[in-house]
């Protein structure tokens, strides 16, 4: 769905779409597993040069590969949302000037609206946790043989190597070789 300026200047636009699975790629590991449920509506702020604010909320299950251990995590998001955007000819031109609070909350669009679709894919994969895991108490993968140690303990002996004092250990050892 795309939303216009046009339409906006009219008047306010609802919206309450499914977005079947597959539509929106979202990234290399996470997959859209059911339809995606978004309903809000969008408005033109008020003596503002092009400034559209969404407010809604969506629900959507994706699957993805647990961080620890690699098997499949199917996740339920339901994430409320309000977000304004702003043309892109309104953002800074140049390079490193300094960013006010409220710029950080302001996302940018180019053209003459907002594809909702790439909205949504926004909000879902900003609503996805830091780590991804099946269980709190996933054991992950071993590093030495790579067995799944949620399926079965392995016998393997991972010794903590600590490199950062390697080349001091390397230097100690060419010191004592000189004398």
């Amino acid at each position: 769905m795309f939303i216009t300026l046009q339409e906006l200047q009219q008047r306010n636009v609802r919206f309450k779409v499914d977005i079947p699975s597959g539509e929106i790629e979202f990234d290399n590991k996470v997959a859209q597993s059911s339809v995606l449920h978004a309903d809000g509506v969008a408005e033109l702020l008020n003596h503002s040069l092009g400034e559209i604010r969404l407010v809604g909320e969506l629900h959507v299950t994706v699957d993805a590969p647990c961080d620890r251990c690699l098997e499949p995590v199917s996740l339920p998001i339901h994430s409320p949302f309000d977000l304004v955007y702003m043309p892109a000819s309104e953002a800074t031109e140049g390079g490193e000037d300094e960013i006010d609070e409220a710029a950080v909350e302001v996302g940018y669009y180019e053209g003459n609206g907002l594809q909702l679709n790439d909205v949504l894919r926004e909000v879902v994969l900003l609503a996805l946790p830091m780590q991804l895991v099946c269980d709190e108490n996933c054991k992950g993968i071993c590093p030495v043989c790579g067995q799944n140690r949620n399926q079965r303990e392995c016998t393997c002996q991972s010794a903590a190597v600590d490199d950062r004092w390697s080349k001091l250990r390397d230097l100690r050892t060419e010191i004592g070789q000189r004398n």
